[in-house]
């Protein structure tokens, strides 16, 4: 797990009060939901939802009074405003100023860095559980909207996970931190990148936009020679903000980060997407020669990203696939809607993926299927500040359907809650069920900082229509007019920067309003909306719960010519990433003298597969060990995969900064010098590195020696971190133990 889940294992448990009936979890796997019934505020300030009720009133002054399970809150005078028809918008949005207000700090801390102490930084901290800064989540928070709120404050803390290296020995340059996680950080977990997606924002500032060019260049290079795989044409990676990966990945990732280090996450490949088209962007306004190069390599990425990650028979975007090209079903709401907004999904693609992907009657779940054997935390439930992203895709095609049950489930959450909470169960919409050792949220916590900006986000843009770029494109569904406007001409929204009045248009005869004409007076600008017909929308409320069960590993033997797989599944079966065909119970292939990996599949009665199991590798391997640099004869031409036995005990599996990363050369008589990367995340024993491909002429003797890589622990800022080794000194270093080569036959990857 990561630095989050690390935490929420005794954080969270049993701190907020039941509002299910222990079982209820295990009766829906049962069953499929066969419509949505979330009702939406009404005029007079009220929200009922599973029998429970949330009452806003307005205080004297501009303030609001919010009653409901959690007890009240007193909600003072927002600075910025909003004034509908409903005291139940207006007062959450003025509740969201507040928990942002609290959120903003002057110092920060967490147990992990130095001791515990706190650290100078006027910026804002995660949340009421989460008094510090992490990269993805101000990144996001950022690029949701605070921006508008507290520029300042953003930048303060974005220049808070921006560093320069300590180290000798490696590159310099000025990085995004990649915040302690799976395996040891950067480079299993890659979605760092994501620095960036809330830089872009606050260009303004000449000094600011001068760190984040120097940074983007230096951060871009690093990658593309990291984990950049040409052969893929993607990014490697985990899975942005997914970071417990129990939940996600299969649960025998638990004890070994490798494939996960090895594999493509969607939403990672989509930020450095972006991150590509703001570089070009940058780059041609200075007059940069890289312009070029940075948008031809984010026109190749969308098609990479495209060519491999779309599933056909789902009409989405895998989350991730193993770094062979396994197809892995498994989605995920943030990456599919990154994939939209970014534009690396075309709009007929968009449109496919909303309508496929599943909701309940509580809100959109951040992945899907779930997994049954998982508690609540990013498995079975609502994140508000991915409903907020799902929210801008469904903007983004026109889906009013869509546009209305996001704002709806970000407005109940919030309402029924008494905050900005970090997540919610996916059925309940509530911040605990009793599910025995599934229970959960595992941990919830109170106005967490990119909840706060989704729902800001969801308000300013998602209803008033302001656009990053400062244009006014609302989209309002048709089904939110009597919340929003009840028997009133407008609606309206203060801003610093002035006014956004709408007007409603004197008929419906649409299910979208938008953007009709538009007049400026003085600082406010009044849009008059008029009410189209788009496409009607499905959404998806029938589909299966739960994933299968991950099958175990196959067993091979040799029978002649033939290779036999046993299997105690019903479902499929991959040989080297690519699918074979059908297994129950038993298959066969032909034998072939090269190395090959097998793992099957489970397939339910609603056609949903399981997640991959661990690979059974057989066929030639040797080993190579002794002192470097070590030597070795091929013994026939062709393609080799290396990988190195090692350990890696310099921290736990689920955190720390010091995986090992290492350049294996290889020096073969008659060929050119080759490079492979090793990464060789923390480790429990003794295991096999993540693997690389490399030719030899026959008979040809080979050297191999070690040259040292980069790790997070190389950072100047990680000398705060006094959680673990790499704190006090730069650590990247394993107990290397032999070198393992095996012929390969088709395209490179690892099982």
């Amino acid at each position: 797990m990561g630095r989050r889940a690390r935490e929420a294992m005794w954080a969270g448990r049993g701190r907020f009060r039941a509002m299910a009936q222990a079982g209820l979890i295990v009766a829906l796997a049962l069953c499929t939901f066969s419509g949505v019934a979330a009702p939406s505020a009404n005029p007079n300030g009220r929200i009922e939802w599973r029998g429970q009720q949330a009452t806003m009133q307005a205080s004297p002054g501009g303030g609001f009074v919010l009653r409901g399970p959690f007890g009240e809150r007193a909600i003072p005078a927002p600075a910025r405003t909003v004034r509908t028809a409903s005291p139940m918008f207006d007062g959450l949005f003025a509740m969201a100023q507040a928990d942002l207000a609290l959120d903003s700090v002057t110092s920060i801390q967490d147990g992990a860095f130095d001791h515990g102490q706190p650290m100078p930084c006027h910026c804002f901290e995660t949340g009421e559980k989460w008094p510090y800064v992490w990269t993805r989540d101000l990144s996001y928070s950022t690029d949701l909207g605070l921006w508008r709120f507290d520029p300042e404050r953003a930048r303060n803390g974005l220049l808070f996970k921006l560093s320069g290296v300590r180290a000798k020995d490696v590159a310099q340059g000025l990085y995004p931190m990649q915040d302690t996680g799976s395996g040891g950080s950067w480079p299993v977990s890659t979605d760092r990148i994501v620095w960036f997606l809330g830089a872009r924002h606050l260009l303004g500032d000449k000094a600011f936009a001068g760190k984040v060019w120097q940074a983007l260049n230096d951060t871009l290079a690093q990658d593309r020679e990291y984990v950049f795989d040409p052969a893929m044409g993607l990014y490697r990676g985990e899975t942005s903000f997914l970071d417990w990966r129990e939940q996600t990945y299969p649960e025998w990732t638990r004890d070994n980060v490798v494939f996960i280090a090895q594999s493509f996450a969607l939403s990672t490949n989509v930020l450095h997407y972006d991150a590509l088209r703001l570089a070009a962007k940058l780059a041609a306004q200075r007059g940069d020669a890289r312009a070029k190069d940075y948008s031809a390599q984010a026109v190749a990425l969308k098609h990479a990203i495209n060519a491999h990650f779309w599933r056909a028979g789902r009409g989405m975007y895998m989350s991730y696939i193993g770094g062979d090209g396994l197809p892995v079903e498994a989605y995920d709401l943030l990456g599919i809607s990154l994939a939209i907004t970014s534009g690396v999904a075309d709009p007929q693609r968009a449109r496919e993926i909303l309508a496929n992907y599943p909701v309940w009657p509580a809100g959109s779940p951040v992945i899907w299927p779930e997994r049954a054997d998982q508690p609540i935390y990013h498995n079975r439930a609502i994140w508000p500040f991915v409903s907020a992203y799902a929210l801008r895709a469904a903007r983004k095609v026109d889906d009013p359907a869509l546009i209305a049950f996001e704002i709806e489930s970000l407005m109940r959450g919030a309402a029924l809650s008494g905050s900005d909470m970090e997540n919610f169960s996916l059925v309940t919409q509530s911040t605990h069920v009793d599910d025995g050792k599934l229970s959960g949220p595992v941990v919830d916590s109170p106005r967490q900082l990119w909840s706060v900006a989704g729902y800001l986000d969801m308000v300013v843009e998602g209803v008033f229509g302001l656009e990053n770029d400062g244009k006014l494109e609302p989209k309002i569904p048709a089904s939110l007019v009597p919340m929003l406007f009840g028997r009133h001409e407008r609606i309206s929204l203060l801003m610093p920067a002035g006014r956004v009045t709408l007007l409603r248009p004197a008929k419906l005869d649409g299910n979208l309003l938008v953007a009709g004409s538009t007049k400026h007076a003085g600082s406010e600008t009044i849009v008059m909306l008029k009410a189209v017909s788009v496409l009607p929308a499905k959404l998806r409320t029938r589909a299966p719960f739960y994933a299968p069960a991950t099958a175990a590993a196959p067993r091979v033997t040799r029978a002649g010519n033939r290779w036999d797989v046993h299997a105690d599944v019903r479902g499929r079966l991959y040989v080297d990433g690519k699918r074979h065909g059908s297994i129950d119970g038993d298959a066969s292939l032909p034998w072939s003298d090269v190395r090959r990996c097998f793992r099957v599949t489970r397939v339910d009665q609603d056609g949903v597969e399981s997640l991959p199991s661990e690979a059974t590798c057989v066929g030639p391997s040797w080993p190579v060990a002794g002192a470097w640099p070590r030597k070795w004869k091929a013994p026939r031409a062709g393609r080799f995969r290396v990988r190195m036995e090692y350990a890696n005990p310099h921290g736990p599996i689920n955190t720390g900064i010091t995986v090992a990363v290492k350049w294996l050369r290889v020096a073969c008589a008659g060929s050119v010098p080759q490079e492979v990367l090793l990464v060789m995340p923390h480790s429990d024993g003794v295991q096999a590195s993540t693997g690389g491909v490399f030719t030899a002429r026959s008979h040809a003797t080979c050297s191999f020696s070690l040259a040292q890589g980069f790790n997070m622990s190389d950072l100047a800022h990680f000398a705060h971190y006094t959680g673990g080794e790499g704190g006090a000194q730069p650590v990247n270093e394993a107990d290397y133990r032999a070198l393992r080569m095996a012929p390969l036959a088709g395209d490179p990857g690892q099982p």
